[in-house]
């Protein structure tokens, strides 16, 4: 599968993904804990479709410790024992944030709770920003049909400033 169009080798795409990685180093630099922003990220790419994504966010978080079972069952969370309630909490909002058009109730107000329950306000403005930031770059990628399976960890470390 070859992309529609290369992001990588145009003036504004480039200039967009380095401000669009700058701001997912904030949510990087957070309190929020990595292998949640991982199952986050790859939550949303598995709902969107995003094949680039979930090829990034699963070698990602392999990189950085995650085990093949638990990346394994993501899909499949909730009949899992392998994720901890506040993984629970940021999973069930990952799929509720990225369904929106699917529920026309949004965020539930039980999942919302959960989350509460979980995560202190630093922590849930990261999460909440993560599940906006994993969408919008789903939808880029699907956009331009980025192909998945070529990814390498750390390779877009350079866009960041």
């Amino acid at each position: 599968m070859d992309p529609r169009f290369n992001l990588f080798d145009n003036e504004i795409a480039l200039k967009f993904g380095k401000r669009f990685a700058n701001a997912a180093l904030v949510i990087d630099q957070s309190s929020l804990p990595k292998a949640t922003q991982h199952l986050v990220e790859i939550r949303a790419s598995q709902i969107n479709g995003c094949g680039f994504c979930t090829d990034m966010h699963t070698k990602d978080a392999t990189a950085a410790g995650e085990t093949q079972v638990r990346l394994n069952l993501v899909a499949a969370w909730r009949e899992a024992t392998v994720f901890t309630e506040p993984e629970r909490a940021a999973l069930a909002l990952s799929e509720e944030g990225t369904r929106l058009a699917d529920a026309h109730h949004g965020v539930s107000d039980e999942t919302w709770a959960q989350v509460r329950k979980h995560y202190d306000d630093d922590q849930i403005a990261a999460l909440v920003s993560l599940v906006a930031l994993i969408n919008a770059a789903n939808r880029i990628n699907v956009i331009v049909r980025n192909p998945a399976g070529s990814y390498e960890p750390g390779m877009f470390a350079s866009m960041t400033s």
